[in-house]
């Protein structure tokens, strides 16, 4: 069964499949990593979905490392 985004529990060792989505569970989780100032921009959601092996925590450290004025 794939993992389902909306409802499936997430942590930094959960890998992006390529039925990925942007959803509020996800959103919840960078925000928890990431502080109040985290947003999907679209250059973002690109790396996120580019066919690259990748897990929530590669995806928490990018954003971070794009936005290292905005860490908690």
């Amino acid at each position: 069964m794939d993992f389902n985004w909306h409802s499936d529990p997430i942590t930094r060792s959960t890998p992006v499949t390529p039925r990925y989505k942007n959803t509020q569970n996800v959103r919840g989780f960078m925000l928890e990593h990431c502080g109040p100032g985290f947003k999907f921009d679209r250059p973002f959601m690109a790396w996120i979905r580019n066919d690259q092996p990748k897990t929530l925590g590669d995806v928490v450290d990018e954003w971070q490392r794009r936005n290292e004025d905005s860490r908690p």
